[in-house]
């Protein structure tokens, strides 16, 4: 049940105003798994769409019958619609692939080569802090301006850092504009032999204080990499600002994605937050993996007390069983069918007490849920939420999508 506000994902989906929808949430919710259903939902609705994953994990490929995923949006067979054009490709970042084909795409072939052969550069496109998030951000953009695309779907890394890529421009921004990086593009900016002169022993003198710093050939090669990259920083800076003002415009929703716990859902609050303190446009939440019962009349301690009857019933049994089969039973035969009887009996009480404990678990489990979904929708009552039902295996293939896709559009098949 989603409560008097309700997520309408197929509304969402549907609509063609929506282009990009960004799923976010701590580890182990079930975030890629929901990227995944919604991508394909608004496949087979008739949407041309792309799943983007920047988590590394292969359940994604898996799930969708692909043997792995890369840099390049690859078609998953049988996820069309029967009627509609829909569509739907998958792709992971690659990150480092991603910085250079932005290089490629944006500096002169000699350019090019120096960048891409520069030792700074590599070790700064295969790892450094922060590169990722401006990539995916790179990624997106590269993606959305193609026109090629109904709509995409990005999972992102889970943790908080998956709405790192929201400070992708300011940090990009403060590295650009850090005094280091701007004495290192000094020599590059100022022309002429005697500007060169005059900066010489001023330049010396913090050259080689970086040096000793960062090492003579370090120094030497972020020099070199500055200077070969002083053209371009400024796209960089300017492609991270649309891409960052694209999230925030009409057209785009994130949905926040955790489990009824009260980690997940801590963590989800401050998703909540970010998003809204950076005017971010929220579509809800959805809480996955929520426990249920066919016998929700069967309170916990019914079940309990009810087990206990059976167990104690069992033990007195099992003795008046045992007195009389000496009495009642004057061969081994009737004794032996008598025994087995007792025992069958006595098996199937133990089994239902068994199973009336684990209803009473499982309705434990659904009152703690509860009560810290409770809470959550307290503090934040205007967030749209949908619930998805807990499975009792991982989804492994494109039917297993389907019904969670199903399951996140309140269990319409249309």
């Amino acid at each position: 049940m989603n409560g008097g506000n309700g997520l309408d994902i197929d509304g969402l989906i549907d609509d063609p105003a929506t282009r990009i929808i960004v799923c976010c949430g701590s580890g182990g919710v079930g975030k890629t798994t929901t990227a995944a259903a919604i991508g394909l939902r608004a496949a087979e609705r008739g949407r041309r769409t792309v799943v983007l994953t920047i988590d590394p994990a292969r359940r994604l490929a898996q799930s969708m019958g692909l043997t792995e995923l890369d840099n390049t949006p690859r078609p998953v067979k049988g996820a069309a619609g029967p009627d509609g054009p829909g569509e739907l490709h998958a792709m992971m970042l690659d990150m480092k692939r991603t910085f250079d084909e932005v290089v490629l795409a944006h500096a002169d072939p000699e350019r090019a080569r120096a960048i891409l052969e520069n030792p700074f550069y590599q070790s700064l496109s295969a790892g450094f802090a922060g590169t990722q998030e401006y990539m995916a951000m790179e990624k997106l953009g590269q993606l959305q301006a193609t026109g090629e695309w109904d709509l995409i779907v990005v999972d992102t890394p889970p943790s908080r850092s998956a709405l790192d890529f929201l400070d992708a421009p300011g940090r990009l921004g403060s590295f650009l504009d850090g005094k280091i990086i701007r004495v290192l593009m000094t020599p590059a900016k100022v022309g002429g032999r005697s500007a060169m002169k005059f900066l010489n022993v001023g330049m010396g003198l913090l050259t080689g204080t970086l040096g000793k710093i960062f090492g003579a050939q370090l120094l030497t090669d972020l020099q070199t990499f500055v200077a070969a990259m002083d053209s371009m920083f400024g796209g960089f800076r300017e492609r991270a600002e649309g891409t960052y003002q694209l999230l925030k415009a009409q057209g785009t929703a994130f949905l926040v994605v955790a489990a009824p716990e009260r980690d997940a859902l801590r963590e989800a609050a401050y998703f909540v937050d970010r998003l809204a303190a950076d005017q971010m446009p929220l579509a809800g939440l959805v809480l996955n993996r929520v426990h249920g019962t066919g016998a929700p009349q069967l309170t916990a301690e019914r079940a309990q007390a009810a087990a206990q009857a059976l167990e104690e019933s069992s033990a007195e049994n099992g003795g008046d069983h045992g007195a009389g089969n000496g009495e009642q039973h004057g061969t081994a035969e009737g004794a032996g069918s008598g025994a087995e009887r007792e025992a069958r009996q006595g098996a199937a009480e133990a089994l239902a007490a068994g199973l009336l404990r684990l209803h009473a678990e499982r309705v434990e489990v659904m009152g703690r849920e509860q009560r810290t979904r409770d809470r959550f929708v307290s503090v934040y009552p205007d967030v749209p939420l949908v619930e998805v039902p807990a499975l009792a295996g991982d989804v492994h293939d494109l039917d297993g999508l389907r019904l969670i896709g199903r399951q996140l559009a309140g269990g319409s098949d249309r």
